[in-house]
């Protein structure tokens, strides 16, 4: 690793623009940081897939090579990506920052507590929680129904024995009893506000927005009312600044905000987007999960908000995915399986390229190569893309680092090199919320038809009520299927998708609409990832 000074020194960004944190990590400080509303000069490139395996399919590994391999063929380029979550840490994903030769550094300390971010989103979170129950109890002249509370708690680590909880047991000096439960962190909507704000203005301006619940005349209550929005911003005193950390081999590197791709909108903070397109000339960023859930909302949310647009789009693939999406046994890779099943999948892939194109795009199509992948089934991919008039290239950055994504940069800065595609939304703002939707089930996920249960056709009939029906919709789904069943992998056609329930997101400045059977606390598995991860007596962190 390189010391993060010399790191900074390749933006040109100064000693005093930066908050250090030790020898590998720094924040970048407010005042150097682009002002709001102005679109940076960058090229932005986004790097999204197909609906992954249980196992995910490399996408983070991918951008950091992508980003090492466009710094090999000579482009200044920086990274914006996500923070990982202790959450899928200790569950199924073990890390969060990518893989091999293409990680970000200091991976253990990124994966464990990092700069405190997270930490300072749950307590600001919790504070509010806390305010609001203090209302409660000494019955405030805000007058709140404790049976119409929203706002839960938070905690970023899997836990769903907390996901319905009693509070307020005990007595009443413990407060008054009432059903809630809690979140996992990054599905916080002050995580979603923290990647959505530009400045400290908008972040204050946000967080008043919260609404926590109604009093007893069935009147909003938000967070300003609770007169809370002022000590939260406080604790995100440092979270609000972007990190700055370095791959593998040096590539600057804005990692910053964690919300999950399936239960919230799966980018990185546009502070972080922002200064990686400012201070470099290729910004390669990522949108969670699949095309159908991270990238999706980095159009229509992310970039609707801040006046961001790529110039470019890369999706990636793998043997694996495409054989598991056409209905074989992913654990068959590397040997003559049947081809068959590739080229069943492919008809994944073909749905999620026209996704893409649905925003002007014709992606970057990136094999990300496992060591065990059978030569011929890779050929299939190839031969497939070019039929279709797509750009592909082999990834080998796991194994060989930015030499392994040489050729996919070449293809990026081609892609990026055309002209940009107006800027386009699957949906107007003025359209109802059963439209916005539906445009999106129907355009990107492929179903026939939308089932609203009787819950939340009461939130929607609120949310018009309340005049909260203009704004854009982030919808919470299942990552390992196009539809809202996670075991309907491949092309799904003639599905509805269940919408059970609609939150109101008014701070993040959205409305939150939870699918199938969605959950915003995970669990953990079987066998979790925490049973691997130990401290040596040299005090290194293993197992990650």
């Amino acid at each position: 690793m390189h010391p993060i000074l010399d790191i900074a020194k390749v933006l040109g960004l100064p000693s005093d623009a930066l908050i250090h944190y030790g020898e590998h990590m720094t924040k970048l400080r407010l005042q150097a940081l682009p002002k709001a509303r102005i679109r940076p000069a960058g090229k932005i490139i986004l790097v999204s897939a197909i609906n992954p395996t249980r196992s995910g399919e490399g996408k983070t590994t991918v951008a950091i090579g992508l980003a090492q391999g466009l710094t090999r063929i000579g482009k200044k380029t920086a990274l914006a990506l996500r923070e990982p979550s202790l959450g899928p840490i200790f569950g199924v994903k073990g890390g969060g920052a990518g893989g091999g030769r293409c990680q970000l550094e200091p991976s253990a300390r990124i994966n464990m507590h990092f700069t405190g971010d997270m930490h300072a989103i749950s307590a600001a979170h919790n504070l509010l929680a806390a305010l609001l129950d203090n209302a409660i109890h000494f019955r405030s002249e805000l007058d709140l129904e404790h049976r119409q509370i929203f706002w839960r708690r938070v905690l970023d680590v899997n836990d769903r024995a907390l996901r319905q909880t009693v509070i307020g047991l005990g007595g009443r000096l413990n407060g008054v009893p009432r059903e809630t439960g809690f979140d996992i962190t990054a599905a916080s909507e002050i995580m979603a506000i923290l990647c959505l704000c530009e400045d400290v203005a908008d972040l204050k301006a946000r967080l008043g927005r919260i609404l926590v619940g109604f009093n007893r005349a069935e009147l909003p209550v938000t967070a300003e009312s609770l007169l809370a929005s002022g000590a939260m911003a406080a604790l995100l005193h440092d979270a609000i600044q972007p990190n700055l950390v370095q791959s593998t081999e040096g590539v600057p590197a804005f990692v910053h905000g964690g919300p999950f791709g399936n239960i919230a909108h799966g980018c990185s903070s546009v502070m972080a987007t922002k200064a990686a397109a400012t201070f470099a000339d290729y910004a390669v960023t990522e949108a969670g999960f699949g095309f159908d859930l991270g990238a999706e909302k980095f159009f229509d949310l992310k970039c609707r908000s801040s006046g961001l647009w790529p110039s470019a789009v890369v999706l990636v693939v793998t043997v694996r995915a495409l054989r598991i999406h056409g209905g074989g046994d992913p654990s068959l890779s590397g040997d003559i399986g049947d081809i068959s099943e590739i080229e069943r999948g492919l008809a994944h892939l073909d749905h999620h390229v026209r996704s893409v194109r649905a925003f002007g795009f014709d992606p970057v199509i990136a094999i990300n190569c496992f060591t065990n992948d059978n030569e011929q089934e890779l050929v299939v991919i190839e031969q497939w893309c070019n039929q279709c008039g797509l750009d592909a290239a082999r990834f080998t950055g796991f194994t060989d680092g930015g030499s392994g994504a040489e050729s996919l940069a070449h293809a990026v800065v081609s892609a990026a090199a055309q002209p940009q595609p107006e800027t386009r939304f699957l949906y107007d703002l003025e359209s109802e919320p059963t439209a916005k939707i539906s445009a999106v089930a129907r355009t990107i996920y492929g179903a026939s038809d939308v089932e609203f249960s009787r819950t939340a056709r009461k939130d929607l009939e609120r949310i018009s009520k309340l005049g909260y029906d203009r704004l854009p919709v982030c919808i919470a789904k299942t990552h390992l299927s196009l539809s809202g069943d996670p075991a309907l992998v491949g092309h799904p056609r003639g599905f509805a998708l269940p919408v059970e329930s609609v939150r109101i997101a008014a701070g993040a400045g959205y409305l939150l609409v939870l699918t199938g059977d969605i959950v915003t606390m995970p669990g953990l598995p079987r066998e979790p990832a925490a049973h691997r991860i130990d401290l040596t007596d040299d005090g290194e962190i293993t197992g990650i």
